[in-house]
């Protein structure tokens, strides 16, 4: 039976995509195709590479690849998304998607003629950092004849890249939408995070019913996207969430 993985986008939050990994090993499931945009493309490489979930943990800790704190102290503006490459490269050394051990698409959006890019062969490592360059944060990435910024602006929750492949569809989505007070929009980074989730809300929640488990970890709206001081948090609330919707499901037995 083929199995997909929905990855969805949320910075910081896509730890939870972690912990979301483990209890699904320990459930015995293995999916074989994989679709995933911004931090859910990143994560969905990093394990169709053959990392650990352990690895990817320690790539999110380690590289700070969406903490708003370490871009504070660069230049004002943008931040160059391609210096994170050589840092994916260690984990991906041949940089292409031949190379990888379950089938992955991610998306990207090109600013150029506003539509979406979906990649699923040749160089690996741009196109990734391309899902995940967050606008008004990361800059955009050039590849080929593009320039690209965050996949999640027209796709944050692919399910339809990889459903005709599929048996099942797991979907991990962790974005919350509540309703907000304007005392918590006091800085600038509350504000991008809020137009992101208005943004790509109402296209997400429609696919949500194509999937067979979704996993949606609570309390998310407690955690930015860009700050990493909650990072094991984030982790332990995927993990919970997973094995609770996976116990729920008729997809799997227990472990």
């Amino acid at each position: 039976m083929n199995v997909g993985l929905v990855l969805s986008g949320g910075g910081v939050r896509g730890v939870a995509h972690i912990g979301a990994i483990k209890a699904l090993e320990e459930f015995g499931i293995h999916p074989s195709h994989i679709a995933g945009t911004s931090a859910g493309a990143i994560v969905g490489a990093l394990y169709a590479g053959g990392s650990h979930w352990e690895e990817i943990l320690d790539f999110f800790k380690s590289t700070q690849i969406f903490s708003i704190k370490k871009y504070a102290r660069s230049k004002p503006g943008f931040v160059d998304t391609e210096k994170f490459y050589d840092h994916l490269k260690v984990y991906l050394p041949e940089d292409n998607f031949s190379s990888l051990m379950i089938s992955l698409h991610v998306t990207a959006t090109n600013l150029l003629d506003g539509t979406l890019k979906i990649f699923n062969k040749g160089e690996l490592i741009k196109p990734i950092l391309a899902s995940a360059a967050v606008p008004g944060l990361f800059a955009p990435v050039p590849f080929k004849n593009g320039y690209y910024v965050d996949g999640g602006t027209l796709n944050n929750f692919p399910v339809d890249l990889i459903k005709d492949f599929c048996d099942q569809i797991i979907g991990i989505y962790v974005n919350p939408f509540e309703k907000m007070k304007k005392t918590e929009l006091k800085h600038a980074h509350n504000v991008l995070e809020r137009a992101y989730h208005i943004m790509v809300a109402n296209e997400t929640v429609l696919k949500f019913g194509q999937c067979d488990v979704l996993i949606r970890p609570e309390r998310m709206a407690e955690f930015s996207m860009f700050s990493l001081k909650n990072i094991d948090a984030l982790f332990e609330l995927g993990y919970k969430s997973a094995k609770e919707a996976l116990v729920q499901s008729n997809i799997v037995k227990g472990p």
